[in-house]
Order: C-alpha cells, then structure tokens, then sequence
C-alpha cells in the first residue's frame, strides 16, 4: 500500500475533498467538510477517526495503531502502513469506519445532500 492508494481511496468516497490546511505534504481528507483522515507524503501514517473504545482496543492489538499523532488522543489513532505489518484490507476498512462515524456525525441536512450526490441527484 502506497500513499497515492490511500489518496485514491479516500478520493473515490462520495462527498469528499483532499485539502492542504497545514503545508504543502500534509493531505486532509474531509467528507461535507469535516475531516475524517490525514495522511502526509512525509510520513508513514495515517490518521483516522475512530470510536473510543475501539480506538483503545485496536492499539492494544495492533502495534501498528497508535493514540492520534497530533490529535485527539481520544478519537483519533495514527495507523503505520507502509511497512506492510497489516493487510491492506484492514486500513480500508478503518478508513471506511472512519468515514462513516463522521457521516454519522453530520447533521441530517447535510446527510440528505451526502446521499443526493451519491445517487447523482
């Protein structure tokens, strides 16, 4: 797994956008304006959202989750990819679980217009 499939795949999800907040290699990803990931092309992580108790026990399972670089240590977990440690599957997965708390999240205005563009209306 490289970075620009990590970039690609948060891109591909409907409601998206990629900004550069912070400086020129650090990406957030954000759906209908709230950020659900950060990835930088400097590093090897990516953090993503995640429910506490989960956050916690997937740090106690995988040495590759750790609390949120620079992040609500709460909600937030910095995921090591690049070195192959965990299947790719699993970091899409939580990138999706990622995605869909913060969808969850978004007022029901918003969620409607989310669910607009993904039928394409």
């Amino acid at each position: 797994m490289t970075h620009n499939d990590i970039r690609a795949y948060c891109l591909a999800k409907p409601g998206v956008t990629e900004e550069t907040p912070f400086d020129d290699v650090t990406l957030v990803y954000k759906v209908m304006g709230k950020m659900f990931a950060l990835a930088g092309f400097d590093n090897d992580f990516i953090n993503l959202k995640c429910d506490p108790d989960s956050a916690i026990t997937l740090r106690e399972r995988y040495d590759a989750v750790q609390p949120g670089y620079h992040m609500n240590k709460r909600l937030w977990n910095s995921v090591y990819y690049l070195d192959g440690a965990l299947p790719d599957s699993l970091v899409y997965r939580w990138i999706d679980d990622s995605y869909n708390l913060v969808v969850a999240g978004l007022p029901k205005k918003v969620r409607t217009e989310l669910t607009n563009l993904t039928k394409g209306t």
